[in-house]
């Protein structure tokens, strides 16, 4: 079975949820990104202090990602201004997508306008259309509030909440439905991969998913109290987080990465030029023996 007959998603943020969506984007329509909606950094961070929406950064990056790179749109969207202004360190794309959420009825309008500007067949999604925030708890129950923060910690959360608690939207739960393959990561464990399981729409439909669950681990460790974990730990902690491990095995690059709990993928990813980097032809390879290692069949209705 070849990924390009399947129908994949793709959960997580930041810039390891792009390079997932670019390494897949041949699979145009039958691939799927739900993106985490929690950051409060950078341009992101300066507009959601403005008014409440929720975070564009990671959506505008996934939609970019999926767009040639010498093209107009890719260079419009992520242009971003220098200076101390008010516009200083504004990237153009959070603007226009901030805009047209102020125009728009809903995110995912604004969403599925941008799409058609850049012509993207992929299906990029928001995690949820409500602006939340991510809270993470000391072990003594003190607590945290905004990716920031949290990725700042000096210690692993006990746990982490959404506040408020938010819903998903029907398209995400629909795409883990009848999805083949779901991808989580690569990215920042607590603050890209956790965010969008703990919308309960969400852990919900991934309890009950039809489709094999990969992990994609990072290739060189994380700066966040998560780089204190080893696989296992993760996978304990996402279990106790969302009452469910919907992971069915890992692709990582360091050899040694052992697990009680799921299957382990061991493979050289990195980048020739960037080597903290996943190379795009090794992911593919990498998933397509995923595929083959537990004779993986596509289910039908």
């Amino acid at each position: 079975m070849q990924l390009k007959e399947l129908n994949i998603v793709a959960i997580g943020g930041g810039h390891g949820l792009g390079r997932v969506l670019s390494t897949l984007s041949f699979m145009a329509d039958r691939l799927t990104g739900i993106v985490t909606t929690t950051d409060n950094g950078g341009s992101t961070g300066k507009l959601r202090k403005r008014s409440s929406s929720i975070a564009w950064g990671d959506l505008r990056n996934c939609l970019t990602e999926l767009v040639d790179k010498d093209s107009v749109g890719n260079k419009l969207f992520n242009f971003r201004f220098d200076g101390d202004d008010e516009l200083g360190g504004h990237n153009l794309g959070n603007l226009i997508l901030y805009g047209l959420g102020k125009v728009q009825s809903r995110p995912l309008d604004s969403i599925k306008l941008v799409r058609r500007m850049l012509r993207v067949k992929t299906q990029v999604l928001p995690m949820s259309e409500t602006p939340t925030d991510l809270i993470a708890f000391y072990p003594q129950g003190r607590c945290r509030v905004g990716e920031l923060s949290v990725d700042e910690m000096p210690i692993i959360p006990k746990n982490l909440m959404l506040a408020p608690l938010v819903k998903s939207i029907t398209p995400c739960i629909e795409a883990i439905n009848k999805a083949d393959l779901i991808i989580l990561g690569p990215g920042s464990f607590l603050t890209s991969i956790i965010p969008p399981l703990l919308v309960r729409d969400i852990s919900n439909a991934l309890a009950e998913k039809k489709g094999h669950c990969v992990f994609i681990d990072n290739i060189v460790a994380e700066q966040s109290p998560a780089a204190q974990l080893s696989i296992d730990e993760k996978l304990e902690w996402i279990e106790e987080n969302i009452g469910c491990l919907p992971i069915d095995s890992i692709i990582c690059q360091d050899p040694m990465t052992t697990s009680t709990k799921v299957d382990i993928i061991c493979r050289d990813l990195s980048h020739s030029k960037v080597p903290h980097h996943h190379d795009k032809q090794k992911l593919i390879s990498a998933l397509e023996d995923c595929l083959k290692s537990i004779n993986f069949v596509k289910k039908t209705a």
